[in-house]
């Protein structure tokens, strides 16, 4: 079997097709305009290829450091092909963000690994509010495809 990247996938790929996934979602609260958003966009754009509304499960947190405890609790119930990070990380005038940012960041990668299950992190990290919500929505709908390719890939490769 051979996996290449053949560049940007369309609905039709089968590597995007979710109908046998199950994914758990991890949504901060904080800046919970932009968090809804990316949660929307994520569940509509799982649901459009094709996962079951019933297979998808959404949990909150209070904010992006709570995310990959939640993630890894989601991990140990041993349910799901993938799990989706949402939050939103905003610079301020101290170093809180670089903590936040690195730390919530290197938890999801944690849990990934150890768990060999993949997670699409989709915790913006952005300077200002204005470009948190430019992204919300594209980055909500790649969280989702990000982890129907992921998980389709593991499935082939195992």
């Amino acid at each position: 079997m051979l996996i290449t990247d053949q560049g940007t996938l369309d609905a039709s790929d089968n590597r995007l097709n979710g109908k046998k996934l199950s994914i758990g979602i991890v949504q901060a609260r904080f800046n919970a305009g932009v968090t809804n958003a990316l949660a929307q966009a994520c569940q509509d754009e799982l649901l459009r290829l094709g996962v079951p509304a019933k297979q998808i499960q959404l949990v909150q947190v209070p904010g992006a450091l709570e995310v990959p405890v939640a993630l890894m609790a989601l991990a140990e119930k041993l349910e799901y092909d993938a799990l989706i990070a949402l939050g939103c990380i905003i610079r301020g005038e101290t170093y809180h963000f670089e903590l936040v940012a690195n730390e919530s960041g290197a938890g999801v990668s944690r849990v990934a690994l150890d768990y060999q299950l993949p997670i699409a992190n989709a915790i913006l990290t952005t300077e200002t509010m204005e470009q948190a919500v430019q992204r919300q929505t594209d980055k909500g709908r790649d969280a989702a495809r990000v982890a129907i390719e992921m998980a389709n890939l593991l499935k082939a490769i195992r």
